[in-house]
Order: C-alpha cells, then sequence, then structure tokens
C-alpha cells in the first residue's frame, strides 16, 4: 500500500475543515490538486473517506475510523522530525565519556562547566576508569569518547593529542629527598617505592624507561588507584611518581611534589575516539570546547 504523507495530510485537513476549499487554502494547494491527492488515498485504501455534498464535506464511517489513526501519524511525524532537529542543534541529547582518574578529577570538570553552560539540555554521563579502561570503553562502543593517555598503535581507534604529561615524584613530608630541587630516579631508586599494579600503561611505561638506563627500582608496595598510591605515600609507606595531572589531588592529601629527571618520562594526553563510527553533535561540540581550551594554552 503506497500511501503519502501528503495525501494523510490532505485528508485531515479536509476532515477538520470539512471544506475542500478552506483546506486547499491552508495547504496551498489547487482545489483540483487537493481532489487528486484524496481521490489517490481513497483508490489505495479501497473505498471513500469523506460524503460530498454541493454545501458540505463529512466522514464517511470508515474516514471516522481512520482519522484519530491519521491525526496521531502526523503528529508522531511532525515530532519524530522536532526530535532529530533538536539532537542536530543540541537542545537535547546525551553525551557519554569516559576519562582517566587523574584527568577527571582535575581537567575535566571545568571543561565540562564550559561544555554545560552552553549546552545546558545535553544529559552527561562520565565514567570515571582507568586509562586501559577508558580505551576499551571507546573500542567496544560503550562511549564515543575517552579522556586519557595515548593507547599508542590501537587498531581502529583515532588519537588526537591534547598536551605532554610530565611524571613528577610524590614524597611523604620531611622526607630525605625534598633537599633536591629537582630529583633523579637513580635518588628513587634508593628508597622504598609504591607503583601501579600490571598491566598498568603508567607502570610499562616507568619500567620500559629505566631498563634502558639500567636502574631497578625498590617495589614494596603495589595498588590498583593512584589516589590510593598517593595516601600512601602521605603517610610514609614508600614514595611514588605520577602524571603531574595529580599535583592537585596530592597536595591535598599533604604529599610534596617534585620534578623528576634523569630519564624525563612524560605521555601524552589526548582525546580517543573509534575512526569508524561517526560522532553525536554532542560529542563533536564537546571535542571542539576542549580542543579549543588546551589550543588556547598553547598560544
Amino acid at each position: 500500500m503506497n500511501v503519502t504523507l501528503k495525501q494523510i495530510r490532505a485528508f485531515v485537513t479536509v476532515a477538520k475543515s470539512s471544506s475542500f476549499a478552506e483546506a486547499c487554502e491552508i495547504l496551498h494547494l489547487s482545489q483540483p490538486a487537493l481532489s487528486i491527492s484524496i481521490k489517490n488515498l481513497e483508490s489505495t485504501v479501497g473505498g471513500p473517506l469523506f460524503i460530498r455534498s454541493t454545501r458540505s464535506v463529512s466522514l464517511t464511517p470508515e474516514g471516522e475510523d481512520f482519522f484519530p489513526v491519521a491525526k496521531n501519524l502526523l503528529i508522531n511525524w511532525d515530532d519524530a522530525f522536532s526530535d532529530l532537529g533538536n539532537l542536530f542543534s543540541l537542545n537535547r541529547g546525551k553525551l557519554t565519556l569516559a576519562a582517566m582518574p587523574s584527568f577527571a578529577s582535575s581537567e575535566l570538570p571545568a571543561q565540562l562547566q564550559k561544555f554545560k553552560a552552553s549546552f545546558p539540555k545535553i544529559n552527561i554521563k562520565v565514567h570515571d576508569v582507568i586509562a586501559e579502561d577508558a580505551v576499551n570503553m571507546v573500542r567496544n562502543g560503550q562511549v564515543e569518547l575517552a579522556l586519557t593517555f595515548d593507547p599508542d598503535e590501537a587498531d581502529y581507534l583515532h588519537f588526537e593529542p591534547l598536551f605532554t604529561d610530565n611524571f613528577i615524584i610524590a614524597l611523604p613530608q620531611e622526607h630525605p629527598l625534598l633537599k633536591h630541587d629537582i630529583i633523579t630516579w637513580q635518588m628513587v631508586s634508593q628508597y622504598p617505592f609504591i607503583t601501579l599494579q600490571r598491566p598498568s600503561s603508567i607502570r610499562q611505561l616507568i619500567e620500559t624507561s629505566l631498563s634502558d638506563e639500567n636502574i631497578d627500582l625498590n617495589i614494596e608496595f603495589e595498588a590498583n588507584q593512584l589516589a590510593t598510591i598517593g595516601q600512601m605515600v602521605s603517610i610514609n609507606l614508600g614514595i611514588s611518581a605520577m602524571p603531574s595531572l595529580c599535583r592537585t589531588h596530592l597536595q591535598a592529601q599533604g604529599v610534596v611534589c617534585r620534578p623528576l629527571t634523569s630519564p624525563p618520562i612524560s605521555r601524552r594526553v589526548g582525546i580517543v575516539t573509534r575512526t569508524r563510527y561517526p560522532l553525536s553533535s554532542a560529542a563533536k561540540a564537546f571535542i571542539d570546547i576542549i580542543k579549543n581550551e588546551y589550543h588556547s594554552r598553547k598560544v
């Protein structure tokens, strides 16, 4: 059955107005064009929908039954396009993203605030997960984007760098290393060290970098979260190395931070998306905001 939206709209307009002439004015159609549209609809459904007289137009019993259905079809059609327009104009919609904890607790809130100020009707869901899980959530389609470390050669993923994060040393109050302004990894190796558990990419990066320099760390504790390590450092269970993104929270825990070198270790932080899937308008807008923020910092 080939019924068009134009025919449905013509039927509803004539039924509401009970007049072909008035319906023509509403629809901006000529009377022959409107009559043809109604006749084609009646031909398709198999019988008359209107009783026509010289003075009025009324619905047949079949037309009466079809009238509420036709009105709902038009309402649903109009609502569907209104909803779609709202999604593209960011008057409605959602944004789901992942962020590694060091970024989520330091940089992300300010960026979300900027986005929400521009697009207050977008619902936002943030997954605060370790870097490896953030990348996997993008890969599995659970989120549209992730703010995390460079996943390196990850298949079907695109990485947009924002900045380079240098690793720092986290020390408890009154630690002997605090007498130095800049601390080397060789100095660090002389003290109890707290590290992330494998297969953490941060731990792998540190171990690979130090292996090239023949430096072995004195690992006494392992944990799953940088926040846990920060608390352990604060009560003098050992020292640790972390991305500088953690500096603010470390200092809030009473931990003292110093530059770390010989060798310097750093890692790029950026936006991870899937290469073969289009982003929603909300995700595109958020990425534009965050890219502009870090571009302005470089200028």
